[in-house]
């Protein structure tokens, strides 16, 4: 079985710089796909762009927190639950997971695809800012309703049917393999199609960590990807003083800009015989015939 792999560029529409990165990338077709953030400053600019250009690989990114302390944004739908004391979205997916409502979350998410819907874009699949859905803080799942809303818009979900054993933050994760069997077992009774893995990288800057030894790690990745469908995510951003000052880790979404297109990469993933395939591949070939016993109780159980 040949290895495929999914590079998205999360965090489309956070901002100028962020967009400026994401367009040259999907321009020269260094990546899959892009997911788009609905309620952040630069959402309009990003969604002209992509309507513009007929991009039929941009996604949803379902936003519900707003980490960054200079670089805020709000809800949709403006439920208090899903805002702190200044109004702005919870900058902490704990904050998120004690606070937020589920029929308000359930809101929220519509009115995200709604925009995005209007804004003229074609959906290629969902997936979610920071994890916030996962219950991965204190253990609220909101994993059902994402499905149920992937399944209402008929779109591939950003999950995982395996965890990789050499992913550095999952299999990190004590007692995660029953709730990832059941998560993508409630996938599949939806009929939501999702890639086979997911892997992850350090989000932040590492201790001693430089350019180069970034690019070496992603490239060993690259040459022990398992079979099947995988997906990663970056989060490249052109260089922008205001960022460089105000984000914290700015430096690495420059690294991971100037990572995609390296020589190196390109190399490597010709090297390594990884396909670069997108979520039509899986929402193509991924599909499982959709459960229908017990479909009733898990129609029941997200819409709780």
């Amino acid at each position: 079985m040949s290895r495929k792999l999914i590079i998205n560029c999360d965090d489309f529409g956070q901002s100028t710089a962020l967009n400026q990165a994401i367009m040259h990338l999907l321009e020269e077709g260094k990546v899959s796909s892009a997911t788009i953030m609905a309620v952040a400053p630069g959402f309009e600019e990003a969604a002209a762009w992509s309507v513009r250009r007929q991009r039929a690989n941009i996604g949803l990114h379902l936003t519900l927190t707003s980490e960054f302390e200079r670089l805020r944004w709000a809800s949709l739908t403006g439920d208090t639950s899903l805002h702190d004391e200044r109004g702005y979205q919870h900058k902490t997916v704990r904050e998120f997971e004690q606070k937020a409502r589920t029929g308000a979350v359930l809101k929220e998410l519509d009115a995200q695809y709604e925009r995005v819907r209007k804004a003229g874009l074609v959906i290629s699949h969902i997936d979610n800012h920071m994890g916030s859905l996962y219950g991965m803080e204190t253990g609220r799942s909101l994993l059902p309703q994402m499905f149920w809303k992937a399944s209402c818009w008929k779109l591939p979900a950003r999950f995982f049917r395996y965890i990789y054993a050499e992913d550095p933050l999952l299999s990190s994760l004590s007692g995660i393999e029953r709730p990832v069997a059941r998560a993508s077992a409630l996938a599949d009774a939806l009929g939501v199609p999702i890639p086979d893995y997911l892997l992850s990288h350090p989000f932040g800057l590492q201790a001693g960590e430089t350019y180069d030894s970034f690019k070496q790690s992603i490239l060993d990745k690259l040459y022990s990807l398992p079979t099947g469908v995988s997906e990663t995510y970056f989060h490249p951003g052109k260089e922008n003083s205001w960022m460089s000052r105000h984000i914290p880790n700015y430096e690495k979404r420059v690294w991971e800009f100037h990572l995609l297109f390296d020589d190196d990469f390109a190399y490597a993933m010709q090297d390594a015989r990884v396909e670069l395939v997108n979520y039509r591949y899986v929402q193509e070939h991924l599909r499982r015939p959709r459960i229908r016993s017990g479909l009733r109780l898990v129609r029941e159980l997200v819409k709780k």
